[in-house]
């Protein structure tokens, strides 16, 4: 069992970016699984590019993708991506595309094929929180999940993959009145636990966790 897994490089005037920081931090085997670790650019397309080619070189049998989400105090796995980018701000190539299908023979969407509840509820047993999130945005994090899905529908199909967001850590808050945020040493317990979920549970659990809004 291989496991592949990624996280961005700091983006949007932050000088760290804890998807990579916590990644960098996972062993190098999880509940029997090889952890393969990649930092990849937080930029339209060369993103989804970047990745093709780890995935052809590594051949993993999951792909996680690790990402940012500022403003969330937990740890949310991601159910959807959409074909769709539009950026609030640029890339860090200075990338601004509004409105723009990320493959234009792909799907209106792509559902993780991984066991999100699972991951979710092993996240909780260690005492930190975590939820399903049904929107990864429209900017490089919902692209490079989409990007993945896209390739397992297309190129991939014995592979399983998906995506998790995670908060600030305390650092990137000091100057941001009310924001939550998360210490790095609990975002790489979290990644962890999702991880021995994946691994441990081919098909997903049964069990509420849908929102009203």
């Amino acid at each position: 069992m291989k496991v592949l897994v990624t996280g961005f490089d700091p983006f949007g005037g932050e000088k760290v970016n804890p998807a990579y920081e916590a990644v960098k931090r996972l062993d190098d085997n999880i509940n029997g699984g090889e952890i393969v670790k990649l930092e990849i650019p937080t930029v339209f397309q060369k993103s989804i590019e970047v990745l093709d080619k780890a995935i052809d070189r590594e051949k993993p049998d999951i792909v996680l993708c690790i990402g940012q989400a500022g403003g969330r105090y937990d740890i949310t796995v991601e159910r959807v991506a959409i074909n769709i980018s539009d950026a609030r701000i640029e890339d860090n190539e200075g990338n601004q595309p509004i409105d723009k299908p990320i493959f234009e023979d792909g799907d209106a969407a792509y559902f993780s094929n991984l066991p999100i509840k699972a991951m979710v509820k092993n996240i909780r047993k260690g005492n930190i929180p975590g939820s399903i999130s049904n929107s990864a945005g429209t900017f490089v994090c919902n692209h490079i999940m989409y990007g993945l899905l896209y390739l397992i529908d297309k190129k991939y199909p014995d592979i399983r993959g998906g995506f998790i967001h995670v908060p600030f850590l305390p650092e990137q808050v000091v100057d941001k009145n009310n924001t939550p945020s998360m210490n790095l040493e609990d975002i790489t317990k979290a990644l962890t636990l999702a991880i021995e979920a994946a691994i441990d549970n081919e098909e997903d659990i049964k069990t509420v966790e849908g929102k009203t809004h």
